[in-house]
């Protein structure tokens, strides 16, 4: 078996980050057997060279090995380009076409991009892991073939599965081993290594003296983020090497070749999960709301019970203006000013009107009109929401920004409720 600096070596591999050499000691461990593998990593940073070990380092070596870029290929076609198909099998098919499984059989098959794949393509693909079975586009016989797989994704595999993008049965077989390449951020001690060995190949290229950083620029070299991993570092060398006529490059001019470079230690944006749940917090803070109104209402009722009962209107009235400011906010001379009485605010019958009823029948009408009482005094949520609206409108003197945040819910709901309610 050879060593990891022998195959740096042939391939030309720079680094020497811990996790990329772990990475290359699993492509070497696994070569010389026949399961699949799936290489995982961000759009960049060189997954292409695994599955070249793999095939080099596997008996397969002196057989075919095919690179398919699975996202580039349309996907009217791919089944076509894959497996085959037969003369006549669809509109162009003017002659049989073996597919890249039926040239490459006894080979390797890269499969580049493979989270691209169609799910019926998938579903062929599935069938040639499991038994080496294929069928041609347009025919019912059944091939053989005896291909090595090994795919690549830059995409959240678990993500795309919970999103039915992709099978998850698939998943599991193309990973029988997983191969993961570290993103260059993460391996600052190969970013100035493989800057040097770019600028010294485009330096022989172009028949110019190899261009040379400042020990400024190197530490923004250093410090920069690299969204595009090797394939960006490699394009900003190849630039700085052609347009720059001094070959000594300071930080400012660096600077110019990195797009949003003074931004490199910015968060993460939030994602496209946090933006759908806009809604759901929406309707969660609408719900304790109506929770909320409940149990003020609940606490009124209590207080009408009490009036009743006890006949104790001055403690009442305490309780009652100290309800009215929790639920509608104000001083207690505003919720003087909002109304007479305390009853009044409450929407209560006076006893005086009742009392003959109750001196009458003081057991049984007593619950009777408690009954009534209660059944006056209990509002559906919606009406309450439409009481509750108005006055904070009222309050805010009809500005909507102010009437939402104190209603805790945004401006679009309260101004759909607006519209719903036709306020």
């Amino acid at each position: 078996m050879e060593s990891i600096q022998a195959i740096k070596q042939r391939f030309e591999i720079i680094g020497n980050d811990v996790k990329f050499n772990r990475a290359l000691e699993k492509a070497i461990q696994v070569a010389p057997t026949d399961i699949s593998v799936l290489v995982t990593g961000e759009s960049g940073v060189g997954k292409e060279s695994i599955p070249k070990i793999i095939h080099s380092l596997s008996h397969r070596k002196h057989a075919k090995y095919i690179a398919v870029n699975c996202g580039a290929i349309p996907e009217g076609t791919i089944d076509s380009e894959l497996f085959g198909h037969e003369k006549g099998a669809f509109t162009g098919a003017t002659q049989t076409r073996s597919g890249y499984f039926e040239v490459a059989d006894g080979g390797t098959i890269f499969l580049d991009e493979v989270g691209e794949l169609p799910l019926t393509t998938q579903v062929r693909l599935l069938r040639v892991l499991e038994n080496g079975e294929f069928l041609k586009v347009g025919s019912s016989q059944t091939q053989k073939t005896d291909v090595r797989i090994v795919a690549a994704t830059n995409i959240n595999m678990f993500e795309a599965i919970k999103k039915e993008k992709f099978r998850e049965d698939l998943y599991y077989r193309l990973s029988t081993v997983e191969i993961n390449i570290p993103p260059l951020r993460e391996r600052k001690d190969d970013i100035h290594l493989l800057f040097r060995k770019f600028a010294s190949d485009f330096g022989k290229k172009y028949k110019m003296p190899t261009i040379r950083l400042e020990n400024d620029a190197i530490r923004l070299l250093l410090k920069y983020r690299w969204p595009g991993n090797i394939r960006q570092l490699r394009n900003i060398a190849e630039q700085v090497s052609v347009l720059e006529e001094g070959r000594s490059i300071s930080l400012p001019t660096l600077n110019g070749y990195l797009p949003n470079a003074g931004n490199t230690n910015l968060p993460a944006v939030i994602g496209q999960e946090k933006r759908e749940g806009d809604f759901s917090n929406e309707r969660e803070i609408l719900y304790k709301v109506l929770f909320d109104m409940k149990g003020d209402l609940n606490d009124l009722k209590k207080l009408t019970l009490s009036l009743l009962k006890n006949n104790d209107t001055e403690k009442v009235q305490e309780e009652n203006e100290t309800l009215i400011q929790k639920i509608y906010g104000g001083t207690k001379e505003e919720v003087e000013e909002a109304a007479e009485s305390p009853l009044e605010v409450l929407h209560l019958p006076r006893p005086v009107e009742k009392q003959p009823i109750i001196q009458q029948q003081p057991q049984d009408d007593r619950y009777h009109f408690a009954e009534e009482i209660e059944e006056e005094e209990t509002l559906s949520l919606q009406e309450k929401e439409i009481e509750l609206i108005k006055k904070s409108l009222d309050r805010n003197r009809g500005k909507r920004k102010a009437a939402a945040e104190e209603l805790g819910i945004s401006e679009r709901t309260l101004y759909r409720k607006i519209k719903q309610y036709d306020l």
